[in-house]
């Protein structure tokens, strides 16, 4: 058992000042099956402790309904066989460029603005799952043997508001949970996010990607005492779909790392490792510095330009950072473990096809009886996956604009069976007028919620109405299709597939490819040329969307995933395929040193 303490401008361990060289490496965008590969990568580099977040809205999709909870223990224990402290961030929020930040839809759906408050109600919530998810924590604390050296309360708050209520109610849930390691805060420099954010009695923290000297003189106002540490080092960044890719100089990230290591403070790589938002579980993000304009969805790699790549290699910036923590650890670093083997190039052809509303006959929720106005995602309770709305133009009438308020985020619209366009909340009103009588659908695709800023928890689907002309068609009515309706090996049984007829249609194409042996194999990428946007499940595993807005092009496959013989592959396209086949292979090439850019 150890101690660990925070005392006069140290961390302690059993009484000896310790510097944490940690890296954020979240558990539930690796497969469990390579956690141990990507912790020695991190202790290959020099760190000696992990950070992880826990998303909410992963282990309770319902209320009460809890899964896999455990993998954060399981996490913790394999932490703890690779020789590292952790460092946990339960939440509830957790931003982390994650659907929702973590909360629950159900949560948000419910408390709407009152989340992240005092609310009775919402706290309520918080507490239940606390309840649930923290034991298995406190169990795995040093102080009884464990690696859990810190806990935080909340996560960047100060980026959000102001409730010094809601956030002592939080620290208080943790240590009544029996949580006794220390609990500590982290915010921007700045001094509005540190009077918002931070609490009395617990530790603070900065995150930044540079400026070290002068992020920690801002925090030193607020917390004259008490060791300095930075939180998220952001030696990258995250990207968007239809964006430019984001690239960090691995020189210029060295050089703010050994800044934050010259002022005494400690650090927290964010990411060592970024692993994969798969089964579309990335968020998005709104434009502008209030984070109040145009979506912008999060690409399904989390790879952020960290030292170590999406496929566990280990990249230039791996090695520069390396050779600065060599200069604070207790001894030689340990060597390298072996880099993760691509697949060989195989070609999948996908031979079957149900077209879209099939796949929403077999698997879909049931429709709902018609309404005034359309439903939206959190009222259907749908937190991932598609809506299909119905309306009615009445007639006869003449030729009008056709659209659609309070779009989210992104609709497949036809008429009378025919497609007629794609809208979105930019360009909401179809380009042709539509005359009635005539039927209407709308498919609407959530493409990830809004994880940071004041528009967290925003509604999905259609939430203000249908228009024709400035006229609201009423009468609507809405089905689901869940991405979760495709788990497990007897997801399709349902599914009425036929052969492909090359037609490029919306809809589910099923195919496969063989593998003559898998052992060695670390990863596969998976391409889809010339396809427009959906999911992709290999063997039943959900990798991720797809869209050919880009910059991502190549989705990752963790090698656990495949198997001697044949492969399975199912492509959910909603928007137009191209031709009926995919392409795997090693994967996307190591990363090329990028140019310098701007600090983050």
């Amino acid at each position: 058992m150890a101690d660990f303490t925070v005392a006069d401008d140290h961390f302690r361990i059993d009484g000896k000042p310790v510097r944490l060289l940690s890296g954020a490496l979240h558990y539930f965008r690796v497969h469990e099956a390579q956690w141990e590969h990507r912790l020695s990568m991190l202790r290959a580099m020099g760190l000696n402790c992990v950070e992880t977040y826990v998303p909410w809205n992963l282990h309770e999709p319902r209320p009460g309904e809890f899964r896999d909870v455990g993998a954060l223990g399981r996490f913790l224990d394999a932490v703890q066989r690779a020789g590292l402290w952790a460092i946990v961030r339960p939440g509830p929020y957790i931003c982390a460029e994650w659907e929702n930040g973590g909360l629950p839809v159900w949560v948000t759906g419910r408390f709407g603005r009152r989340v992240r408050t005092r609310d009775a109600g919402y706290l309520d919530a918080v507490e239940r799952w606390f309840a649930e998810l923290l034991p298995q924590v406190v169990e795995r604390q040093a102080g009884r043997g464990g690696p859990v050296i810190m806990v935080q309360a909340e996560n960047e708050y100060g980026s959000y508001g102001t409730d010094a209520v809601y956030l002592r109610r939080i620290a208080a849930m943790l240590g009544e949970s029996g949580v006794s390691v220390p609990l500590f805060t982290s915010d921007g420099p700045e001094d509005h996010m540190l009077t918002g954010g931070s609490v009395p009695g617990l530790l603070a923290t900065a995150n930044f990607g540079s400026g070290a000297r002068e992020a920690f003189r801002v925090l030193r106002r607020h917390q004259p005492g008490g060791p300095l540490m930075c939180m998220e080092f952001w030696c990258g960044w995250f990207e968007h779909w239809g964006s430019p890719p984001v690239l960090r100089d691995p020189a210029q990230a060295a050089d703010a790392l050994r800044e934050i290591l010259e002022c005494g403070a400690s650090v927290n790589i964010y990411m060592a490792h970024g692993g994969t938002n798969f089964a579309g579980w990335a968020g998005a993000n709104r434009s502008g510095p209030l984070q109040d304009g145009d979506l912008l969805p999060t690409v399904t790699s989390y790879d952020y330009d960290a030292p170590v790549d999406e496929y566990g290699r280990a990249t230039e910036k791996f090695h520069l950072f390396r050779e600065i923590l060599a200069a604070y650890a207790d001894g030689p670093l340990p060597p390298l473990p072996a880099e993760p083997a691509g697949l060989a190039p195989v070609r999948a052809e996908l031979t079957e096809w149900a077209p879209l509303p099939d796949v929403m006959d077999a698997l879909g929720d049931e429709e709902t009886a018609e309404s005034g106005v359309p439903p939206t995602f959190e009222e259907l309770g749908l937190d991932r996956g598609l809506v299909r709305y119905r309306v009615a133009v009445p007639g006869p009438r003449a030729p009008y604009a056709l659209g659609v308020s309070g779009l989210r985020d992104r609709a497949v619209v036809y008429v009378d069976g025919v497609r007629r366009g794609v809208l979105s909340e930019v360009d909401s009103t179809l380009a042709e007028p539509v005359g009635g009588p005539a039927d209407v659908e709308l498919w609407v695709e959530s493409l990830g919620r809004v994880n940071y800023g004041p528009r967290l928890g925003e509604p999905k689907g259609i939430t203000g109405g249908v228009l024709h002309e400035r006229q609201f068609l009423h009468g609507v009515r809405a089905r689901a299709l869940r991405l979760d309706a495709f788990d497990g090996p007897a997801a399709l049984e349902g599914v009425p597939f036929v052969p492909v007829d090359g037609s490029g249609g919306t809809g589910l194409y099923r195919g496969t490819f063989e593998v003559a042996d898998v052992s060695g194999t670390g990863h596969a990428g998976f391409e889809l040329p010339g396809w427009t946007r959906g999911f992709v499940w290999v063997n039943g595993f959900c990798l991720g969307r797809y869209w050919a807005a880009g910059p991502q092009r190549t989705l990752y496959v963790p090698g656990p995933v495949l198997r001697d013989g044949i492969n399975e592959v199912w492509v959910l396209e909603v928007e137009g395929a191209a031709a009926p086949y995919a392409e795997l292979g090693p994967g996307a090439p190591a990363r090329a040193p990028g140019p310098a850019g701007a600090d983050v």
